[in-house]
């Protein structure tokens, strides 16, 4: 009598217990090994707003440069505590300029110089003119103040830069953009110092038309170049 062929027996899967555990060993890890104060806030944000579909929130959140400065994160600062003070503050700041940024009256961004907070000159001045549109920018320049004030940057520097682009100057108020540029950065401090900051942490500089952000060969680019950086400065840029 012929014996019945046996058939072979089912793989087993015991393997994947041991492969799931593998994994999860593996995840917990690199949890471990993620620390948030790494992550510069700001791209993060511009991410996120990306992901939600809001172009304009994305686009604006990072200003244009070399893809080594936008590499530049938190941990980047010489000392470490400063450098978590300074990533709750660009926290802070996301949060707070959130309206400003989707109106494209403020950018922020990040470089080797520290956190910076871009008014676009458009928003703020009328075409040549170093006035501050106060009564439209009132609410901005209050956040701003208050911001600056705050208990987190109480041992910070801070620099208003002010920026034009390379058209010329009309009129007999500034004899050229280097003037203008630098008026408008002293206003711009002027009205900070109303609200309540404090003028010892500042210092004030124009640049004319010399760094661009961007080409000034088109009416987009030159807008984009008109613009007052308010700098919470990078130890090393004191």
């Amino acid at each position: 009598m012929a014996r019945k062929k046996k058939e072979p027996a089912a793989a087993s899967s015991a393997w994947l217990n041991s492969y799931g555990d593998m994994i999860t060993l593996m995840l917990c890890f690199f949890v471990m090994l993620y620390n948030p104060t790494e992550v510069d806030a700001v791209q993060l944000a511009a991410l996120t707003a990306s992901l939600q579909g809001d172009p304009n929130a994305g686009g604006q959140s990072l200003s244009a440069g070399r893809m080594a400065d936008l590499g530049n994160n938190i941990n980047s600062l010489p000392a470490m505590e400063k450098g978590k003070s300074l990533g709750l503050a660009v926290k802070r700041a996301i949060s707070l300029f959130a309206p400003d940024v989707k109106t494209n009256k403020i950018t922020l961004s990040s470089d080797e110089r520290g956190l910076v907070i871009t008014l676009a000159s458009d928003s703020f001045f009328a075409p040549g003119s170093a006035e501050l549109n106060i009564d439209e920018t009132r609410e901005t320049i209050l956040r701003l103040a208050q911001f600056l004030s705050s208990d987190d940057l109480s041992d910070r520097r801070f620099r208003i830069e002010g920026h034009t682009d390379n058209t010329a100057v009309s009129g007999q108020e500034f004899r050229s953009n280097w003037e203008l540029s630098t008026a408008r950065a002293t206003n711009v401090l002027h009205y900070l110092s109303d609200f309540g900051i404090n003028e010892n942490q500042f210092s004030v500089a124009g640049y004319s038309d010399t760094r661009p952000k961007v080409t000034n060969d088109t009416a987009e680019g030159r807008a984009y170049n008109r613009r007052v950086d308010i700098i919470i400065l990078d130890e090393g840029h004191f």
